[in-house]
């Protein structure tokens, strides 16, 4: 029904992994998320601080689904202040197989320049391992990454383990159509809590370097995620 928020809300997307949920009757949902770094496909999007998020789902028993996402981001200027996410897609299951189509439009309202682009893309699950990727059609930065053309594509592994406790892992690749191309893996260890939501350690590190513009060192951070 929806990409998987817990990535969202704790920054593990970064890869954006998308996980598919059979609706029986249309339903409405709230989410918000605490992560002491903000962690987009391998990057962190808050200059390591920590990050606030929450979002709106709509999900309907035909597969259909649309929300919204917001969250606090630091990119070493003084704006933009904050990422607003819309997004919407199509969802389902044959058997053990699940996917997904989406569409994403990343919004910086605040920002001093143009920084705002759009996705479209699509995954697929079979038990624990999922494949997807990401296009951007269209982007308002005229020279450089995040315009048309870029390509993003990942795999992730998630693993249940006893006492309610879960082990997940990324790997992903950013292919700019401008701009230097990096590669990025993680391994994440949650823990679901019930009412209390769900807690998660996480590691992130890429293989870009200072000279490309991005931080290559390892990324230990926590985050919490809950939805009502």
């Amino acid at each position: 029904m929806k990409m998987n928020k817990l990535a969202l809300a704790c920054g593990v997307c970064l890869s954006l992994a998308s996980s598919t949920v059979v609706m029986a009757e249309n339903t409405l949902s709230a989410n918000l998320g605490v992560a002491s770094n903000y962690i987009w496909r391998g990057t962190t999007q808050t200059q390591d601080d920590p990050a606030v998020s929450g979002g709106l789902d709509y999900g309907m028993e035909n597969g259909l689904y649309v929300g919204t996402w917001v969250s606090n981001i630091d990119w070493g200027s003084s704006k933009p202040n904050y990422e607003l996410d819309l997004y919407g897609g199509f969802g389902g299951e044959v058997g053990d197989f699940s996917y997904d189509l989406n569409t994403i439009y990343y919004a910086y309202p605040d920002a001093d320049g143009d920084a705002d682009f759009w996705e479209i893309g699509g995954s697929g699950s079979w038990k624990m391992i999922t494949l997807g990727l990401q296009y951007t059609v269209w982007g308002e930065v005229s020279d450089g990454p995040f315009d048309s053309g870029d390509l993003y594509y990942y795999g992730s592994l998630e693993l249940p383990l006893p006492k309610d406790f879960g082990l997940g892992a990324t790997l992903g690749r950013y292919d700019f159509d401008e701009g230097e191309k990096y590669t990025h893996w993680g391994v994440y260890l949650s823990k679901d809590v019930g009412d209390f939501g769900s807690f998660s350690l996480n590691y992130d590190q890429n293989n870009g370097g200072e000279d490309d513009g991005y931080d290559d060192d390892a990324k230990l951070w926590v985050g919490w995620y809950k939805e009502f």
